[in-house]
């Protein structure tokens, strides 16, 4: 293992698409969503650690979390796991972890993970990593893992690159943001375009150099700070509030000019939502996906049902491609094709007295 290898996992999102599994209290990188034993994040930590050692791997969350994360990741030493003091989309917390990084090894090369994606083919997975770790520590390249699409999908990002036959890696020529269905239908055709995953890989240098060019502000208010000192703290906690709310995505990949992507089949899945959790979970013989003990179904068919208190029953009839959900303060019914609403009905929650108490 490269001691010049680091990897950061994102663990701040709060999951509302998964609302009522996933709360403000417990978000869903830190629930073991599809039945493994393991939560996502740890599932994360257990696959990236097989080529990162323990004391390279960061957490980047929000304060609240910072707690759960050392419960549920105890091989990471405490002073890796960093709470951001309010949530600044991903160019900010990148910028922090190149600058604390860097501060203790300015050659370090670091891979950039998702808390809570689903990865199948983990040794694919390892082995693009690698490549990736190899190719940043030589050349002044941004790389991303690029999914090999199965289906026009409208909820991810597409990333299109200039092919180059029998190449393991490409150079990139746009990012495009979520797209409709027929576009989406005429980039799977092309056969040029890939899906987005948020998996990033850089030397520090590369991706400072970055920042410098494309987000000067921002770069200038980070390095104003004395990084893995007491006054870190203090520090960020000043400088974050003035900080740009930006993705590194809009921030910084859409605009440089050194931007490459390994295409990859990974079995992946970004479990973004109830139906990818449906899609990728253990079903019945009448295909439903059901991680509860006392259900009884009839006349159901392609529901997902999590009860989560083990000693409530439940039975489910006439019932055909819903969404059941029940935790200790929230219900949910709905139709699957309407989970791209959850977000909606926890927003109209809201609006209710005390209603923050069920998001």
């Amino acid at each position: 293992m490269s001691n010049n290898n680091y990897c950061v996992i994102m663990a701040g999102g709060i999951g509302s698409r998964f609302w009522p599994m996933s709360v403000q209290k417990f978000p869903k990188q830190f629930q073991d969503i599809l039945g493994t034993g393991r939560t996502m994040i740890q599932q994360t930590f257990d696959r990236i650690k097989q080529i990162v050692p323990a004391e390279n791997i960061y957490v980047i969350t929000n304060q609240e979390y910072v707690e759960l994360s050392h419960q549920q990741l105890p091989e990471i030493p405490a002073e890796n796991i960093v709470g951001e003091p309010v949530m600044k989309n991903t160019a900010a917390c990148n910028i922090y972890m190149v600058n604390k990084i860097a501060d203790k090894n300015p050659d370090a090369n670091v891979i950039v993970l998702p808390a809570d994606h689903l990865i199948l083919k983990e040794k694919t997975f390892l082995e693009k990593v690698e490549l990736a770790f190899d190719l940043a520590s030589k050349n002044d390249f941004l790389i991303t893992l690029g999914i090999t699409p199965t289906r026009p999908d409208t909820g991810y990002g597409y990333i299109q690159f200039l092919d180059k036959k029998g190449e393991e890696y490409f150079k990139v020529k746009t990012f495009t943001e979520k797209p409709s269905l027929e576009i989406a239908k005429t980039f799977l055709e092309s056969g040029d375009f890939l899906w987005n995953a948020g998996i990033f890989i850089w030397n520090v240098k590369s991706i400072h150099k970055a920042f410098e060019d494309l987000l000067p502000e921002m770069t200038q208010e980070f390095v104003s700070c004395e990084y893995n000192s007491e006054n870190e703290k203090v520090c960020i906690e000043t400088i974050y509030p003035k900080v740009e709310k930006i993705s590194i995505d809009n921030g910084i990949l859409e605009k440089a000019q050194n931007v490459y992507v390994i295409p990859a089949d990974l079995g992946w899945s970004d479990l973004g939502t109830w139906t990818s959790v449906f899609e990728n979970a253990e079903k019945d013989e009448h295909n439903n996906a059901i991680k509860s003990k006392h259900v009884l179904t009839y006349n159901a068919k392609g529901n997902i049902i999590r009860l989560k208190n083990d000693n409530k029953a439940a039975i489910i009839d006439g019932l055909e491609n819903y969404i059941i959900v029940d935790t200790e303060n929230a219900l949910l019914i709905c139709p699957i094709s309407n989970d791209q609403l959850i977000k909606d009905y926890v927003l109209d929650l809201k609006s209710f007295k005390k209603g923050d108490k069920f998001i």
